[in-house]
């Protein structure tokens, strides 16, 4: 019994049945991709169709999500599921097969490439003005409440909770330091204005809180808008209350408190990440087309200084040539200020040659099957001229 399941199971997996099922469910969750696009931006549009196990549907006024359609997780993992049992079962283990063996891994590769940049390519950016040098780079979409030790004049110990921990609204409690911070409540988006007559009073007692009223939104999905992350907090140190802040990214004024001699301020930004190395923008170029204003490069002349491995030396960063550097790629994005401000797109993917190495080994199993076909067809023909 337990054998004619298992050989069931086998011929369903390395079906070509279940290749064409596959394939068409990427084909219709491409369509659906696109079309989501207009809505949901296309980050938000991949992360729902592609990078899931499941497409999931929320009725209207309901906190219920129902799985609808499979995923492209699921549906990838599936298609080299099978083309690794269609290669052991129908391709023979011989030199005449070699081409045909390295064109299937390359379409393993292919297939897992993706599965290796949706889990752990990281995406942020770094904005660095000419003059200035920077030792972190930042996650757009994800934010974080970064607690500052501001006491020492030198540095700044940052502390942070990540927007993830915010969103539970409990008590915090900040290694290293006396602090606790109690988030009483989170929004992921909201709109802030000034309060007026009728309005509600404030949750926050301290700060510019009071003042301001607070209107959560819903998330934001397309690529250019982004959420207005905003939270009240309730430092907490020795038993003693500080009060209820409101922090939001909206809130540029810099709040903070006082605590046994030390300087502590509060304040929401996006995720930072710091590097082992700090970057100086010694130049920013913006070349247009002669007699236009057609842009004909962006450029960044970079001076890459790392202590760690006393490396010094100045790089240019233009257009489709990036930095590789630390497993990062440091890509040109954007500009502002007048033509100081250069923001870089910064890239971590440990997965982003296995695309190339896909392609390579696609072309030469192509070549070499192509090959040992011609080379047999030729030897055939000599073989009936002789006969």
């Amino acid at each position: 019994m337990i054998k004619q399941i298992g050989t069931r199971l086998w011929k369903f997996i390395s079906s070509f049945e279940l290749t064409i099922v596959t394939l068409a469910l990427l084909m219709a969750l491409v369509f659906l991709c696109t079309l989501a696009q207009v809505q949901l931006g296309t980050l938000g549009a991949v992360n729902h169709y592609m990078r899931s196990w499941f497409v999931l549907w929320q009725p209207k006024d309901s906190n219920l999500f129902i799985p609808v359609f499979p995923g492209g997780t699921l549906v990838g993992l599936v298609l080299v599921l099978n083309l690794i049992a269609a290669t052991i079962k129908r391709l023979s283990f011989t030199w005449q097969k070699a081409g045909l063996w390295i064109v299937h891994t390359g379409l393993i590769l292919l297939v897992a490439g993706e599965f290796a940049t949706g889990a752990f390519q990281v995406d942020t950016n770094m904005a660095i003005e000419v003059g200035q040098t920077v030792n972190y780079v930042e996650a757009p979409r994800s934010m974080e409440l970064a607690v500052i030790d501001t006491t020492d004049a030198a540095y700044d110990d940052v502390y942070s909770i990540p927007e993830a921990t915010l969103a539970r609204e409990g008590t915090v409690a900040i290694p290293g330091t006396p602090l606790a911070i109690r988030v009483r409540k989170f929004f992921r988006n909201a709109n802030l204005s000034a309060l007026g007559q009728g309005d509600a009073p404030s949750m926050a007692t301290a700060g510019v809180g009071p003042g301001v009223k607070v209107v959560g939104q819903p998330p934001v999905t397309r690529d250019d808008d982004i959420n207005h992350t905003t939270a009240f907090i309730e430092p907490i140190a020795g038993g003693h209350s500080f009060g209820t802040w409101l922090v939001s990214t909206d809130l540029g004024a810099p709040q903070g408190f006082t605590y046994e001699g030390r300087n502590y301020r509060l304040l929401v930004r996006p995720r930072r990440i710091y590097l082992p190395y700090a970057i100086t923008l010694k130049k920013f170029s913006h070349d247009v087309y002669p007699g236009t204003d057609i842009p004909k490069n962006f450029s960044s002349l970079i001076h890459l200084s790392n202590p760690n491995t006393g490396e010094e030396r100045d790089v240019l960063i233009y257009m489709n040539q990036p930095m590789r550097y630390d497993g990062k790629a440091f890509y040109q994005a954007s500009f502002g200020k007048g033509d100081t401000l250069s923001i870089l797109q910064v890239v971590g993917n440990p997965g982003w040659l296995i695309p190339y190495i896909s392609c390579v080994l696609v072309t030469i199993g192509l070549l070499m099957h192509f090959g040992i076909t011609l080379r047999r067809s030729i030897k055939r023909r000599q073989t009936q001229k002789e006969g």
